[in-house]
């Protein structure tokens, strides 16, 4: 059997989602299970909602209202019939959207996250099973919160593999194309839960994991795996092949193609990883599997952006060594601050972070107190998998490097 997840991008709007089905019928669905995310940009506009809800409560009825008009217009694109259960279906969906804002007590933002955010991947795969048996593809909507089961670390949460084997094991029926969501699951007490932005590949690979898939595919909008964003580098490669190992590289430094978590589940079960285009279904697209380094092996670019870049150094010309590093560290835990790179000499620390849980201020307060602290922000992250001089000198070139850090096989530039 096989897994396919398929992104915002790919069901943006009601000729995306035909589109779907166009890939579909042309590399077949028998013994399927796919996996669906939020359409289009979705994701961001639920966030704006949850932002109204605890910064500014009378922008939430209109921030609530741009995302139900928006797949109101899909609907009536795709379902001419206005009395299609469809519509009820996905109005109901709204409806406890809106419920959950007026009863919820929890101060908690990201518990109130999870519970709201979700919505997006409950519509869009609502739409699409629908739509799917409207064209003569019949299929089961499954409701991934009940297979997938996590701990009630929102925002992040971990998989409890075991408890998601059983209820996997129990509740598919592979007979049938199973559509699902990505990015959720649910904890102990049934409150949803999401696995990390860009976590719908993440679903797919534990979803495979626990079902023994002959393989996943993700259909993007891209060939393939590109050894640079073609949205921030000019001229782009394809890669034909990649070994686990060199994809768990490239996701780690932040390759948006796949997602850091998903290669470890494939991995321990040599399940290989299809990245393919939905405009191109019977192109080659790129595989990750079992073998040694990348083909062709080119320098690979990768950029993260809107980083922070903390110096550190000690008031008093002591030694940064293993207690001064503890205590840094257990302060980035605390803060949920995601250490991408760190540097430091005698008596001083350098660390760019990505900041994503906005925990950087609360943070600086507590190391003022025993450092020298030199805060850059928005600054941006390069790293340049199998680089040479060219590649380096590219990225120097007009750049004002505030931290560079070279290993065998890659380089790092700090650049403001």
């Amino acid at each position: 059997m096989r897994v396919f997840k398929f992104g915002g991008a790919s069901v943006k709007d009601a000729e995306a989602v035909r589109n779907v089905v166009k890939v579909l019928q042309e590399v077949g669905h028998d013994n399927t299970f796919v996996v669906i995310s939020a359409m289009g940009k979705t994701t961001n506009a639920m966030e704006k909602v949850v932002a109204a809800y605890f910064d500014d409560k009378s922008k939430l009825t209109a921030s609530i209202q741009e995302v139900v008009e928006y797949h109101e217009n899909i609907l009536a694109d795709l379902f001419d019939n206005k009395n299609h259960p469809v519509h009820a279906r996905v109005k109901l969906l709204f409806e406890e959207v809106k419920g959950f804002l007026t009863w919820n007590k929890s101060p908690k933002y990201a518990f109130v996250y999870d519970q709201v955010v979700g919505y997006g991947e409950l519509v869009s795969t609502t739409i699409v099973s629908e739509y799917l048996n409207k064209v003569g593809i019949p299929n089961a909507w499954q409701d991934v919160r009940n297979l997938i089961k996590t701990d009630n670390n929102y925002r992040d949460a971990a998989v409890n593999w075991e408890r998601t084997q059983n209820e996997i094991s129990t509740k598919v029926d592979m007979s049938k194309l199973n559509i699902t969501q990505g990015f959720l699951g649910s904890d102990d007490n049934n409150f949803t839960t999401t696995l990390g932005r860009e976590g719908s590949d993440y679903t797919a690979a534990i979803l495979a994991y626990c079902l023994n898939s002959d393989s996943v595919t993700i259909w993007k909008d891209v060939p393939g795996v590109l050894n640079a964003d073609p949205r921030n580098f000019e001229e782009t490669q394809l890669l034909d092949k990649i070994s686990y190992r060199e994809a768990i590289e490239l996701a780690f430094y932040g390759a948006s193609v796949i997602h850091p978590k998903t290669l470890q589940p494939l991995q321990r079960k040599e399940i290989p990883l299809h990245v393919k285009s939905f405009v191109n279904p019977k192109g080659k697209g790129t595989m990750v599997c079992k073998g040694v380094g990348i083909s062709p092996e080119v320098p690979c670019f990768i950029v993260k952006r809107d980083q922070v870049l903390l110096k550190l150094s000690s008031l008093d010309f002591s030694f940064i060594v293993e207690n001064n590093i503890s205590d840094i560290f257990k302060l980035f835990h605390d803060h949920r601050m995601k250490v991408d790179l760190i540097q430091n000499s005698a008596i001083s620390f350098s660390v760019c972070l990505d900041n994503k849980f906005n925990g950087l201020k609360p943070m600086l307060n507590e190391l003022k107190k025993r450092f020298k602290v030199v805060c850059h922000e928005e600054v941006s992250l390069y790293t340049i998998r199998h680089f040479d001089d060219n590649a380096v000198k590219s990225l120097q070139n007009g750049r004002s490097v505030l931290v560079e850090q070279r290993g065998k096989e890659t380089v790092q530039l700090v650049v403001k």
